[in-house]
């Protein structure tokens, strides 16, 4: 099993096939596996990254006392460097897509192509001063809840709450997609629950300038406001473009796997070819 050591861990990742480097990091609560369409489809054409966040899946329990999307991003550079991927295209979901966006603003030059799926800028998706964020944090509720009735019925109450204000099935349009998910969340340690949710609940999006073409995929059931700050996303970047799937939720990988892949290797084909030199001849 592939793994980079860290001071207080193992980052767990597996690589495949050859070419431009394409790197899928997760959503939160979730592990690589998620992304198995995705890699089935393009690691015929691509060099395919995929890993697990600290606190999920084979990379588990890590002895930091507190995460951030900061961290996971620190650990993202550090794979990348240890394997000498550069230029690389970045594809994340949800808490991924968070992590994209960290890079993008730490490296504004030094990413081939971003892809967000379930893009979101912040938890919850509106603009809260830190100030606010810090004096009504559920972050304790939220702790005791899982320490009362663990990570899996803490996800389904979280769920059922969003699904309540949004009227529909914000996290998956397919049952069974929804089960899996809610199940994985199972595997993931109490505390590690806590800590991967403080940091979503804390993170202060950065003010994204970059030149890199950037693809903000939502399903059509997204929740309305997450929806929202992926128009904001769009509007605010130079190359950014946004796609809605139908038929899909916050999962939109998973819910739509044909369309989502047929949709990103568009934008990469497309984003290529207006990078190619113009010939001479």
């Amino acid at each position: 099993m592939p793994e980079l050591t860290l001071e207080d861990g193992h980052l767990w990742y597996e690589l495949q096939g050859t070419g431009r480097p394409l790197v899928f990091i997760h959503g939160g609560w979730s592990n690589a596996r998620a992304w198995a369409p995705q890699v089935d489809r393009f690691a015929d054409e691509y060099q395919v990254l995929t890993l697990d966040v600290r606190g999920h899946g084979n990379t588990g329990v890590t002895d930091s006392e507190r995460y951030s999307i900061e961290l996971f991003t620190d650990d993202l550079e550090r794979l990348l460097a240890d394997l000498d991927l550069e230029q690389p295209i970045l594809c994340g979901l949800s808490l991924g897509s968070m992590v994209v966006q960290e890079y993008l603003d730490r490296h504004p030059n030094d990413v081939a192509a971003a892809i967000l799926g379930g893009a979101v800028r912040s938890m919850p998706p509106l603009e809260v001063p830190d100030s606010t964020k810090a004096l009504f944090t559920p972050t304790p509720a939220i702790a005791a809840s899982v320490a009362l009735s663990g990570s899996r019925a803490t996800f389904r109450s979280m769920c059922g709450s969003i699904r309540a204000a949004t009227g529909g099935h914000w996290l998956s349009v397919n049952p069974e997609i929804r089960r899996d998910a809610i199940a994985a969340v199972g595997d993931i340690d109490r505390d590690e629950f806590r800590k991967i949710f403080d940091a979503l609940y804390r993170y202060d999006p950065p003010d994204l300038s970059v030149d890199a073409p950037t693809l903000v995929v939502h399903g059509a059931s997204e929740a309305p406001l997450v929806k929202r700050q992926g128009r904001q996303l769009v509007r605010d970047l130079p190359r950014g473009e946004r796609v809605v799937l139908p038929d899909s939720g916050h999962l939109v990988n998973q819910d739509r796997p044909d369309a989502f892949n047929t949709t990103c290797a568009t934008f990469l084909e497309s984003a290529f070819e207006r990078r190619r030199p113009v010939s001479s001849e």
